[in-house]
């Protein structure tokens, strides 16, 4: 059975434009999932990559035609500048760390839930309130928004580093235990090809 580690970050418009295609895919092919929820902005400044507000003007105004011509293509609503962008994800990755560990929900629900939340609904994933919603809403306890801080703290540390060691260097990305890896929510037809052996 093929497993899959899959990186991203809470707040990446990319990741929540992914949707739950990937567990859709995971689902079909019988593959496993752990969930690597990271620091973004680490993950640049490790591997290359550049802030938003530090990108040059032209990139700046492609992307800000190219979500909305995405989410349009997908059939999901977006907020091109939502309220609460860039939060704090430690809070919402943690959650998603404790959910995890605990069980008895769905992973692939609460991540689209707090990326949902950012992207469309405008709310503050950072805030305590908001976290427990979508622990709630995804069939887990909201009180994993209290319980593991010490613990989720040092997985969120560690799932960078991860990340930096498998050649990761955006959100979304899934990384296959067959070597391959796949960046970008467009690329999940072709993880998909992979896992069914025609790529």
């Amino acid at each position: 059975m093929a497993h899959i580690d899959y990186y991203f970050s809470t707040l990446s418009p990319f990741t929540y434009m992914a949707g739950t295609r990937m567990e859709e895919v995971a689902a079909k092919h019988g593959a496993s999932v752990t969930y690597k929820p990271l620091d973004i902005m680490a993950l640049f400044a490790r591997t290359g990559g550049t802030p938003l507000k530090d990108r040059h003007p032209a990139r700046q105004a492609y992307r800000a035609q190219e979500m909305p011509r995405e989410a349009k293509k997908l059939g999901l609503p977006l907020t091109l500048k939502p309220a609460h962008f860039p939060t704090n994800a430690a809070p919402s990755s943690y959650a998603i760390i404790a959910a995890q560990s605990a069980g008895g929900g769905d992973l692939g629900q609460l991540a689209h839930a707090f990326l949902r939340a950012l992207w469309v609904e405008e709310k503050d994933i950072a805030q305590d309130d908001v976290v427990r919603a979508c622990l709630t809403a995804a069939g887990f306890d909201p009180a994993l928004a209290d319980s593991g801080l010490l613990s989720g703290a040092e997985t969120y540390v560690q799932n960078l580093e991860d990340a930096v060691r498998a050649n990761v260097f955006g959100s979304p990305f899934y990384v296959v235990d067959t070597g391959q890896a796949f960046w970008g929510q467009d690329r999940i037809a072709d993880l998909d090809r992979h896992l069914a052996g025609d790529l």
